[in-house]
């Protein structure tokens, strides 16, 4: 028996085996005209920079709507200062409630609780139960953080879902400069109706004055148990919980139990049109928050205490509830700029010295590879698209034949100006393909880790590379697009302009979907205006080296090294860069 398990163990190992080998077969067999034992003897890898044309665009407002985080708060950097507020409608968990008004009972407000969670991580957990959390949505990252001040008002602008002025079930676009288009702005005494009053202690991250404090910790809920000693009841992750006073709360909803206002969620968005949450600095500082509003667990919940003596023949009879309103998924962000750097749009043809790129309402940088020509430039004329691809690869009207070279490996290398970022740049920078608004084929072939997005694409998005001795300062950006040239090479893609951007999360550019691209004030219908969403969510900005830079800073233009392998069977193999 034991002979027989043993034998089919070695059987099934060498199907295994036989399958890896047939693969592998395969494989060869249709690259034969690329790599094979003839022309792949003798071989020398051979590197070189390339043709690199780059510039910055300068954005117009732009679209922040229908964005899954939310944004809030004060940062500064080179470029100047950003405020970011946002406003939201509010969706209620049910409809048509019964708080016992009705009844008669008498209902006792007992607190108003907004909840808006940041993104963090347990680290530790400690004897007594204290969990240690770490934040790593809020910006700039350090071990304490700045104060906000924050008000909150009710809304009385009407966040529409489609575009009346489009074709049939256009959704609607809102910009970053409180407008829906060019013509039709949102006006602050639109957005800032009745104030709410907050009020609460340093528990609830509440200082004094709307002021409210920004740290790592959670909150730790408790109550007296029988013998009047505190309990935990809760723990609740890190972000901002503050108490709001409940007179508005009784008005608002309580009171209005059996009215049509609350019967539906039509009715009920129509008659709560939302909240405007108005961020400031505190004495010129502050911190900038990314803000998880999609989760269950950001909230508005009303607690109250109805008294039920009516209903039993108990006179201090009472019943504890609760009513939940979430943050609906019309949300806008707005954000306001006050750039001490100014933002221009550069130089298209000859390209520009520096390359400045700030998210948000900030800028990007265009790069045209092998100076953003195409075989379909002129056919009279070798451009230096042409030029190249004649080194790589043999061609029949225009397609593939056979290679002469191999690309093993091609980077688009950007080096970070230090004599003016001095720290807090961007971790990731994204490459994408401006004229279709999507991922290079290299972010599809690379790991993404919905866990960890720190450590998503780092092959093709490499994260930046710091100096050893002071982490703070950063040294320069490798963009593999390795794929994306072999595409050029060998399936006679288009040499499409390509956009680089900052980037707040790259695991948030994984669809194809233009959903996931962000019109620019403007352009609604322009398919090349668009901005990648992880830009839109992040303050940071950073000055990177162009191509046109002065003689001594040659050694840090952008240049794209493509590492390749000369066949050298191939008489039109030239070994020269």
């Amino acid at each position: 028996m034991k002979k027989n398990k043993f034998a089919l163990h070695i059987l099934a190992l060498g199907l295994i085996l036989l399958s890896f080998i047939a693969c592998d077969k395969d494989f060869t067999t249709i690259e034969s005209d690329i790599i094979n034992s003839d022309n792949a003897t003798n071989f020398e890898i051979l590197n070189g920079p390339q043709d690199v044309i780059a510039y910055t665009e300068a954005l117009e407002p732009v679209q922040t709507n229908n964005l899954s985080l939310s944004t809030l708060g004060y940062y500064n950097d080179i470029y100047g200062s950003t405020t970011s507020s946002f406003v939201t409608q509010l969706s209620a968990t049910s409809y048509d409630p019964d708080f016992g008004v009705d009844d008669g009972a008498f209902v006792a407000m007992d607190s108003v609780v907004l909840t808006l969670p940041f993104y963090s991580t347990v680290t530790d957990v400690e004897d007594d139960g204290t969990v240690i959390y770490e934040v790593d949505s809020v910006f700039p990252k350090a071990d304490t953080y700045n104060p906000i001040k924050l008000n909150i008002f009710e809304s009385n602008y009407f966040i529409r879902d489609f575009n009346p002025n489009a074709d049939f079930n256009e959704s609607q676009a809102y910009f970053s400069n409180k407008s829906a288009s060019t013509t039709e702005l949102i006006t602050d005494a639109a957005l800032e109706g009745e104030e709410l009053i907050i009020f609460g202690d340093q528990q609830t991250s509440h200082l004094a004055g709307n002021i409210i404090n920004i740290n790592q910790s959670g909150f730790v809920l408790e109550e007296d148990d029988e013998d009047g000693e505190p309990e935990v009841t809760q723990r609740v992750a890190p972000g901002v919980r503050v108490k709001l006073d409940t007179t508005y709360w009784r008005t608002k909803i309580i009171n209005k139990e059996g009215s049509a206002d609350l019967s539906t969620a039509s009715n009920f968005a129509e008659y709560f049109r939302g909240l405007y949450f108005k961020a400031e600095a505190v004495n010129n500082d502050g911190s900038f928050l990314i803000l998880n509003t999609a989760s269950q667990n950001a909230n508005i919940t009303i607690y109250y205490t109805r008294f039920t003596a009516s209903e039993t023949d108990d006179a201090d009879a009472t019943e504890q509830g609760t009513y939940t309103l979430s943050f609906g998924q019309n949300r806008i962000n707005f954000i306001d700029n006050n750039f001490a750097l100014p933002l221009n749009d550069g130089d298209a043809i000859n390209g520009d010295s520096r390359l400045y790129v700030k998210g948000g309402e900030g800028s990007v940088a265009k790069v045209k590879l092998f100076a953003g020509s195409d075989i379909d430039d002129d056919d009279s004329v070798d451009t230096p698209f042409e030029e190249w691809k004649n080194k790589f690869v043999v061609t029949e009207a225009g397609k593939f034949v056979k290679s002469k070279r191999l690309v093993n490996e091609a980077n688009l290398v950007f080096y970070v100006d230090q004599d003016i970022v001095d720290g807090n740049e961007p971790h990731r920078l994204y490459i994408y393909d401006a004229k279709n608004n999507t991922p290079l084929i290299d972010y599809y072939l690379d790991g993404l880790s919905n866990n960890f997005p720190e450590f998503s694409v780092v092959n093709h998005l490499g994260p930046l590379q710091r100096e050893e001795t002071d982490p703070n300062r950063g040294i320069k950006y490798k963009l593999k697009i390795t794929e994306h040239i072999n595409n050029l090479l060998l399936r006679d893609s288009t040499n499409v302009e390509l956009g680089v951007a900052v980037s707040l999360n790259v695991n948030l550019e994984e669809s194809f979907s233009q959903l996931k691209e962000q019109n620019i004030s403007g352009s609604d219908d322009d398919s090349d205006s668009k901005l990648p969403l992880s830009s839109v969510l992040s303050p940071r900005g950073t000055v990177l080296y162009g191509n046109n830079t002065s003689a001594a800073d040659q050694t840090k233009k952008v240049s794209l090294e493509i590492h390749y392998t000369c066949l050298q069977s191939n008489e039109d193999c030239d070994t020269s860069n």
